[in-house]
């Protein structure tokens, strides 16, 4: 038996030890109660020293078997057990389990059967009964005990490197799943990686970012939310890398290219791709039937209080209902009635607006646009406004990325694309199971640059709540809670984007103030409570729907805390405690005079010999709602980890003490293990992802997985900043318990990456990762990264964006 130690035990249930591989006394007894029992007892001890032990055939002679159940023994939550038990002259063998939570046995007719060991709070025992039968059906038993203990971290810390592959732990095996450009419709050619490569909407997308696994039943379309062997990948490509996408990069000139730009937008969205495992491997299924991609172009339902607003007007929706297309789409979220939630995250870089634009917009308009950075004179990434199509029926996918006023067209923005922008911004909700259905973008949860929308535990008859990251330096944290109370029933429902109707298109839209006490309070942002109505100086909102378009101007007039680029935020499914990544900041954009209690450091972290002063190192914030309920409007919060090099100042920069084994920098994705499994009950897996500029210079981006506690386990402290030119500033915050050896680093990424996105299958057994942009910095003439061919050992080829995934050696609950 795997992790196993020498235990005995009394007839009384208390533990003691026993160096032999006898049963006890009591053991014995409690086997044995009538005479044949009795006298088949006192053979089983004697079958211990080599003797076998009678059973129950009519003439009471003893079974020609002899059996030995194996040495008791002890191992942890989610950690593979071996029952080591042997036998002679038996014709059949049976284990069964007697006592303690309920396990499955991987084969209960070998000799050595294993199991995965249950999630326990609290030292438990299992009991398991060998019996055999011989060749005249005489039967003899034995039980053996296993001692379970609560989960714990059961990998040695993967060391900070540069290599140009991805490392994890020894006992653990990497392969790689889903690589930008492979094909998933049915009729798409392999992809040559050369650059010559279309029709991306029927491809894998670029830049894999946030991602969940929906079961599938072992046949057919149907959802299984407990599959562990076939389901749907859904996964957002965020971004893209143009020097490898085209043969030698985006072409040179004032006007783009038309084949490129539309390679370039199908390249962002949203994959849906089937997967399976066969034989311990996992493959996904081009032409899968529910595969499909969703990009910029993929029509759209605007849904909720925004739906129809006249702001939402444009020339391809001219009542405001309906849109076309999502983009950078960054963190995520689910539903428990199997939906995905992807979200838009720095969308307003994609789009033009001309210079002199403000004249011929109302002075509202202007204040809106300039808040979510879309000033006049704005280019537009990419430059796809500028193509004009060969086909003047495909000239609204590059049109649509400007937003300048047209003169000549309505006053009310239904001839141009003056209002698209406002389109993007949300979280839209997707059905994988129904590769026809519209997405539907989820206006009461508000406009911004949409991290996640992570949902804290349903439990029946409580609302619903999502919270939410705004991505951007000093912009805020938020929540959503669902107007309905969570029915259970809806999660078993066909129709899942009404149920997502049912509790999405309804509620209120709250943002956080963290306050220096260490408590803090949810605002909400309704239109006509406190000052957000027409009177407002700032901006003169309108109506909830006006509120809701633009969220960060609500936020600013009600004074919510401006966080260090507030990313990620996940759920603890075991006590509802959230966390939420502040990746970094800097003494541009937050000086030294400018920290405050929840964004408390400024210090200088050079990158090489360049002098690098804010909070590139960035942290890791954790609040608990008042009451242990999510609807609560208060909240107590401290910080669980700050990022740090091992080397740096202890007192002020590194409060977390960090070493060699955790030391990161920019904690970007968040995630806790599911439920199901033993990795997300008791003490919860927290999986921590950087994106990193700060620490480069010493490692690739890395992986973390940790066992955190609990709000206010630490305590007060007060930090000593520093500036340019050795000023100093103090700074009072709340820190928690430093991790220790609960928080290691699970993997290192390969080059010029970022490690984003993260989901298991429901028993934990399968870890599927995202590795986003290795190779970034380099060029289709100057290539930087070789992964993923260089995982097994080519060093040629370009890098691609892709999907790994992660099993333990032995089988067993990853990271236990």
């Amino acid at each position: 038996m795997s992790d196993s130690r020498l235990t005995g035990r009394h007839s009384d249930g208390d533990l003691e030890f026993n160096t032999s591989n006898n049963p006890s006394l009591g053991e014995v007894i409690r086997e044995r109660q009538s005479r044949r029992q009795l006298l088949g007892g006192m053979v089983a001890v004697a079958g211990l020293f080599g003797l076998s032990a009678c059973g129950g055939s009519d003439d009471d002679k003893p079974s020609a078997a002899v059996i030995n159940a194996g040495q008791t023994g002890a191992s942890t939550s989610g950690r593979v057990v071996t029952l080591n038990g042997s036998a002679t002259q038996a014709k059949s063998l049976t284990w069964t389990q007697v006592a303690g939570p309920s396990v499955t046995l991987s084969d209960a007719t070998s000799v050595s059967p294993t199991f995965i060991a249950p999630s326990v709070a609290a030292t438990t025992n299992l009991e398991f009964r060998l019996t055999a039968v011989d060749g005249q059906g005489r039967s003899v038993s034995q039980d053996t005990l296993v001692t379970i203990s609560p989960a714990q971290l059961g990998f040695n810390a993967v060391a900070k490197n540069k290599n140009d592959i991805v490392t994890v732990p020894d006992g653990y095996s990497v392969s790689v799943l889903y690589r930008m450009g492979d094909p998933i419709l049915s009729g798409v050619a392999a992809f040559a990686n050369n650059g010559t490569d279309t029709n991306f909407a029927g491809r894998a997308g670029d830049h894999h970012d946030g991602m969940a696994f929906f079961g599938l039943a072992a046949t057919g379309n149907t959802r299984d939310a407990n599959s562990s062997t076939r389901g749907l990948l859904v996964m957002n490509h965020e971004n893209i890398t143009a020097s490898y996408l085209h043969a030698n990069g985006p072409t040179a000139g004032a006007a783009r290219l038309e084949a490129e730009a539309i390679k370039e937008i199908e390249a962002h969205g949203v994959s849906v791709v089937e997967v399976t495992q066969s034989g311990g491997a996992w493959t996904y299924v081009q032409g899968g039937a529910l595969n499909r991609r969703i990009t910029p172009n993929t029509p759209m339902a605007l849904s909720g209080p925004a739906r129809g607003d006249a702001q939402l007007k444009t020339v391809y929706s001219t009542d405001g209902t309906g849109a076309r297309g999502t983009i950078n789409n960054c963190a995520n979220g689910i539903t428990a009635w199997g939906s995905y939630l992807t979200c838009e995250e720095n969308w307003a870089g994609y789009f033009r607006r001309a210079s002199g634009d403000n004249a011929n917009r109302s002075a509202k308009s202007v204040v809106a646009l300039n808040r979510y950075g879309l000033s006049q004179g704005a280019a537009g990434a990419n430059n796809w406004a500028t193509v004009t199509a060969a086909n003047t029926a495909d000239q609204w996918k590059f049109s649509k990325w400007n937003t300048t006023v047209d003169t000549t067209k309505a006053a009310d923005g239904t001839g141009d694309y003056r209002n698209e922008a406002n389109q993007y911004g949300w979280v839209v909700e997707i059905d994988p199971y129904d590769a026809n259905s519209v997405p539907r973008k989820r206006t009461a949860l508000g406009r911004m640059g949409h991290e996640g929308a992570w949902p804290a535990p349903f439990v029946a008859g409580r609302k619903p709540v999502f919270y939410m990251g705004d991505d951007s330096r000093g912009e805020y944290f938020y929540k959503f809670v669902s107007a309905t109370p969570w029915s259970a029933a809806d999660a078993n429902a066909t129709d899942r984007l009404a149920i997502g109707d049912k509790y999405l298109d309804n509620g209120t839209l709250y943002v956080a103030r963290f306050d220096a006490t260490g408590q803090g309070v949810w605002l909400p942002l309704v239109f006509g409570t406190g000052v957000l109505t027409a009177a407002n100086a700032t901006y003169a909102f309108a109506n909830q729907a006006d509120v809701l378009i633009n969220t960060r101007l609500a936020a600013d007039v009600l004074g919510a805390t401006k966080m260090d680029r507030p990313e990620w935020a996940a759920v603890n499914p075991a006590n509802g405690e959230v966390y939420l990544t502040l990746t970094n900041n800097n003494a541009s954009n937050r000086p030294l005079t400018g920290t405050n209690a929840a964004n408390p450091r400024h210090y200088n972290d050079p990158v090489g010999t360049t002098n690098n002063y804010g909070n590139p190192n960035g942290h890791i914030i954790r609040l608990r709602e008042t009451g242990d309920t999510p609807e609560a409007t208060s909240f107590q919060w401290d910080i669980y980890a700050f990022g740090a090099g091992a080397d740096l100042d202890a007192t002020n920069i590194n409060i977390s003490g960090l070493d060699a084994t955790n030391d990161f920098s920019s904690p970007d994705g968040l995630w806790f293990s599911r439920s199901s499994n033993a990795g997300g009950l008791v003490n919860p897996l927290l999986w921590i992802q950087t994106d990193d500029g700060a620490y480069t210079d010493v490692t690739n981006c890395m992986m973390l997985a940790a066992m955190p506690g609990r709000v206010g386990d630490g305590g007060a402290r007060t930090i000593t900043n520093t500036g340019t030119g050795g000023a100093t500033a103090t700074q009072s915050t709340f820190v928690g318990k430093a991790p220790g050896m609960q928080l290691r680093r699970f993997l290192v990424g390969p080059k010029e990456c970022e490690i984003t996105g993260i989901d298991t299958t429901p028993d934990g057994r399968t870890l599927f990762v995202n590795i986003q942009h290795p190779g970034e910095n380099g060029t289709a003439s100057n290539i930087t990264s070789n992964w993923p061919y260089s995982q097994s050992g080519t060093t040629a080829g370009r890098p691609r964006s892709a999907t790994i995934v992660i099993t333990k050696t032995d089988g067993g609950v990853i990271a236990l």
